[in-house]
This record gives structure tokens, sequence and C-alpha cells, in this order.
């Protein structure tokens, strides 16, 4: 028999946390959060940047793993024929690999908040 595990994590943000944060620490939070490429898909809109932050926090909390530690440049959100991408890297990439097959997800702005959506699914196989 085959059957389908999933899970959904999802997060808002406001845009203007993360405009405060770069506004107080600049370069130092850019690249404590983000990657260069992030930053760079970006052009410098923190709405764009709070959208990513949101979708790592969704990353976080799809894994239903509070002791998970993780940087969140191992995190990465990438535009991929326009459209956004997750890329895991180091033991959390493991772990999703060992977890589900890939990562989906969805990533919306206003003017004043950001969303993100994370979906994933595996198939495993039980025997009969």
């Amino acid at each position: 028999m085959t059957t389908r595990g999933c899970a959904i994590g999802t997060d808002v943000v406001t845009v203007t946390e993360v405009t405060e944060s770069l506004s107080r620490f600049g370069e130092r939070y850019l690249r404590r959060v983000f990657t260069d490429r992030e930053v760079a898909d970006a052009g410098g809109a923190s709405y764009r940047l709070a959208a990513r932050f949101a979708a790592k926090e969704a990353v976080i909390k799809l894994f239903r793993d509070p002791s998970l530690a993780t940087p969140l440049t191992d995190i990465e959100v990438v535009l991929q024929d326009g459209l956004p991408t997750l890329r895991l890297h180091g033991a959390l990439a493991d772990l999703a690999a060992a977890r589900w097959g890939s990562l989906e997800v969805s990533l919306s702005h206003t003017d004043c908040h950001a969303v993100a959506v994370v979906h994933a699914c595996a198939l495993t196989h039980a025997d009969d």
C-alpha cells in the first residue's frame, strides 16, 4: 500500500519588522538572515525580503520540531523561471530529503504584510 505523508508550514511577517531590522542592523541583519542571491533577487525591496523571511519561518514550522536549530541562510528562496523555489542546505537539506521528495512554496505580500506557505509531501511504501 502507498500512503502520502504531507505537511504544511505557514508564516506572516509585517513588512515594517523587516524594514526596522534593516535600519537598525543593516548588513549584519542581511548576512545573518539572507543569502547573497536572496538579497539580489529582492532588489532592495523590504516586502520581498519579508516574504522570504516568512518562507524561512514556514519551513521551520513544517518540520514540527521546536528543538531543530538551523541557520536561516540554510533555507533559501530563489527565483527559478520567475517563480519562488526553496533550496535547503546543510543538515536541513538532508533531513528534508529523508522526509519528503520536494518542497513547494507560495509567497504573497501587501504594503504591510508578507505571507508564505510551504507544502511538502512524500510517498511512503508500507507492506500489505
